[in-house]
Protein backbone atom coordinates (compact mmCIF):
# COMPACT_ATOMS: atom_id res chain seq x y z
CA UNK A 1 0.00 0.00 0.00
CA UNK A 2 1.41 3.23 -1.14
CA UNK A 3 1.31 6.82 0.84
CA UNK A 4 -1.19 9.33 0.49
CA UNK A 5 -0.57 11.72 -2.49
CA UNK A 6 0.46 15.54 -1.88
CA UNK A 7 -2.90 16.35 -3.36
CA UNK A 8 -5.13 13.83 -1.07
CA UNK A 9 -2.92 14.94 2.26
CA UNK A 10 -4.02 18.65 1.74
CA UNK A 11 -7.29 17.50 1.30
CA UNK A 12 -7.56 15.26 4.24
CA UNK A 13 -6.08 18.46 6.06
CA UNK A 14 -8.48 21.01 5.31
CA UNK A 15 -11.10 18.25 5.81
CA UNK A 16 -9.80 18.00 9.14
CA UNK A 17 -9.73 21.46 9.74
CA UNK A 18 -12.96 22.26 8.62
CA UNK A 19 -14.47 19.38 10.91
CA UNK A 20 -12.44 21.02 14.08
CA UNK A 21 -14.01 24.45 13.52
CA UNK A 22 -17.63 23.36 12.75
CA UNK A 23 -17.38 20.94 15.95
CA UNK A 24 -15.81 24.17 18.13
CA UNK A 25 -18.91 26.18 16.69
CA UNK A 26 -21.90 23.97 17.75
CA UNK A 27 -20.11 23.26 21.19
CA UNK A 28 -20.33 27.35 21.22
CA UNK A 29 -23.96 28.23 20.36
CA UNK A 30 -24.70 24.96 22.78
CA UNK A 31 -22.62 26.58 25.50
CA UNK A 32 -24.24 30.15 25.13
CA UNK A 33 -27.60 28.56 24.68
CA UNK A 34 -28.32 28.31 28.36
CA UNK A 35 -26.55 32.06 28.76
CA UNK A 36 -29.06 33.43 26.53
CA UNK A 37 -32.17 35.39 28.48
CA UNK A 38 -35.33 36.19 26.17
CA UNK A 39 -36.80 39.72 26.51
CA UNK A 40 -40.77 40.18 27.72
CA UNK A 41 -42.72 42.67 28.01
CA UNK A 42 -45.56 41.41 30.90
CA UNK A 43 -48.68 40.90 28.11
CA UNK A 44 -46.35 38.52 26.48
CA UNK A 45 -45.75 37.10 30.04
CA UNK A 46 -49.33 36.47 30.63
CA UNK A 47 -49.71 35.47 27.36
CA UNK A 48 -47.14 32.68 26.79
CA UNK A 49 -45.02 32.72 30.26
CA UNK A 50 -41.50 31.26 29.81
CA UNK A 51 -40.47 27.94 31.68
CA UNK A 52 -40.80 28.39 35.40
CA UNK A 53 -36.94 28.90 36.62
CA UNK A 54 -35.74 29.68 32.82
CA UNK A 55 -33.78 32.96 33.25
CA UNK A 56 -35.41 35.51 31.14
CA UNK A 57 -35.95 39.71 30.84
CA UNK A 58 -39.51 41.61 31.67
CA UNK A 59 -38.83 45.11 30.83
CA UNK A 60 -41.94 47.62 31.36
CA UNK A 61 -42.86 50.44 33.19
CA UNK A 62 -43.18 50.34 37.59
CA UNK A 63 -47.25 50.61 38.30
CA UNK A 64 -47.31 53.71 40.51
CA UNK A 65 -48.34 52.95 44.34
CA UNK A 66 -46.85 49.26 44.11
CA UNK A 67 -43.40 49.80 45.21
CA UNK A 68 -43.13 48.44 48.94
CA UNK A 69 -40.45 47.07 51.45
CA UNK A 70 -40.91 44.00 52.69
CA UNK A 71 -40.18 42.83 56.15
CA UNK A 72 -36.54 42.03 55.96
CA UNK A 73 -35.92 45.41 54.99
CA UNK A 74 -33.81 44.65 52.00
CA UNK A 75 -36.52 42.88 49.42
CA UNK A 76 -38.91 45.22 47.37
CA UNK A 77 -42.05 44.27 46.10
CA UNK A 78 -43.47 46.30 42.95
CA UNK A 79 -45.71 45.46 39.93
CA UNK A 80 -44.50 45.96 36.10
CA UNK A 81 -46.98 47.08 33.63
CA UNK A 82 -47.16 48.00 29.95
CA UNK A 83 -50.81 49.00 29.41
CA UNK A 84 -52.28 45.41 28.74
CA UNK A 85 -51.34 43.14 31.93
CA UNK A 86 -49.15 42.67 34.84
CA UNK A 87 -46.73 41.42 36.52
CA UNK A 88 -45.72 40.93 40.12
CA UNK A 89 -41.74 41.11 40.81
CA UNK A 90 -39.78 40.97 44.01
CA UNK A 91 -36.08 41.69 44.32
CA UNK A 92 -33.40 41.44 46.88
CA UNK A 93 -30.69 43.63 46.67
CA UNK A 94 -29.24 47.43 45.64
CA UNK A 95 -32.29 49.54 44.00
CA UNK A 96 -30.50 51.66 41.09
CA UNK A 97 -30.83 55.52 42.27
CA UNK A 98 -33.17 56.18 38.95
CA UNK A 99 -35.49 53.56 40.22
CA UNK A 100 -38.82 54.87 40.77
CA UNK A 101 -42.30 54.18 40.45
CA UNK A 102 -43.55 55.37 36.92
CA UNK A 103 -40.27 54.91 35.65
CA UNK A 104 -38.94 52.26 33.00
CA UNK A 105 -37.58 49.33 34.42
CA UNK A 106 -35.65 45.99 32.77
CA UNK A 107 -35.66 42.95 35.40
CA UNK A 108 -33.27 39.98 34.73
CA UNK A 109 -34.49 36.88 36.79
CA UNK A 110 -36.81 34.23 36.77
CA UNK A 111 -40.64 32.85 37.06
CA UNK A 112 -41.54 31.72 40.11
CA UNK A 113 -44.27 28.73 40.39
CA UNK A 114 -46.80 31.67 41.96
CA UNK A 115 -46.66 34.01 38.79
CA UNK A 116 -44.03 36.08 40.56
CA UNK A 117 -40.95 37.61 38.91
CA UNK A 118 -37.85 37.06 41.26
CA UNK A 119 -35.61 39.45 40.05
CA UNK A 120 -31.54 39.00 40.51
CA UNK A 121 -30.86 42.33 38.94
CA UNK A 122 -32.69 45.96 38.31
CA UNK A 123 -31.69 47.96 35.28
CA UNK A 124 -33.61 51.45 35.59
CA UNK A 125 -34.16 54.11 32.91
CA UNK A 126 -33.79 57.76 33.09
CA UNK A 127 -36.48 59.73 31.29
CA UNK A 128 -35.78 61.09 27.73
CA UNK A 129 -35.44 64.77 29.99
CA UNK A 130 -32.13 64.05 31.32
CA UNK A 131 -30.32 67.38 32.62
CA UNK A 132 -26.96 67.01 33.80
CA UNK A 133 -26.23 68.39 37.57
CA UNK A 134 -24.00 71.52 36.08
CA UNK A 135 -27.36 72.32 34.06
CA UNK A 136 -30.14 72.12 36.23
CA UNK A 137 -29.94 74.94 37.99
CA UNK A 138 -29.56 77.37 35.21
CA UNK A 139 -32.17 79.00 33.04
CA UNK A 140 -33.11 77.78 29.83
CA UNK A 141 -31.71 80.08 27.98
CA UNK A 142 -28.29 79.90 29.59
CA UNK A 143 -28.51 76.23 29.12
CA UNK A 144 -28.80 76.56 25.53
CA UNK A 145 -26.23 79.20 24.81
CA UNK A 146 -23.71 76.50 26.62
CA UNK A 147 -25.08 74.00 24.43
CA UNK A 148 -24.80 76.17 20.92
CA UNK A 149 -20.98 77.29 22.21
CA UNK A 150 -20.04 73.66 23.35
CA UNK A 151 -21.57 72.58 19.67
CA UNK A 152 -19.70 75.24 17.46
CA UNK A 153 -16.02 74.58 19.88
CA UNK A 154 -16.69 71.18 18.49
CA UNK A 155 -17.14 72.17 15.07
CA UNK A 156 -14.08 74.76 14.66
CA UNK A 157 -11.86 71.53 16.37
CA UNK A 158 -13.18 69.58 13.37
CA UNK A 159 -12.27 72.51 11.41
CA UNK A 160 -8.80 73.40 12.51
CA UNK A 161 -7.99 68.96 12.06
CA UNK A 162 -9.16 69.28 8.28
CA UNK A 163 -6.93 72.69 7.59
CA UNK A 164 -3.75 70.92 9.56
CA UNK A 165 -1.07 70.52 7.25
CA UNK A 166 -0.11 66.54 6.93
Amino acid sequence: MSALQPKHQRLVLIGIAMMALIGAGLLGAYALRSEASYFYVPSQMAEDPPEVGQAVRLGGMVREGSLATLDDGVTIAFVVGDGEAQVPVRFAGIVPSLFVEGSGVVAEGRLAGDGTFVADNLLAKHDENYVPRELQEMSEHQARDIVAGTEQLGANRVMNNQNAPR
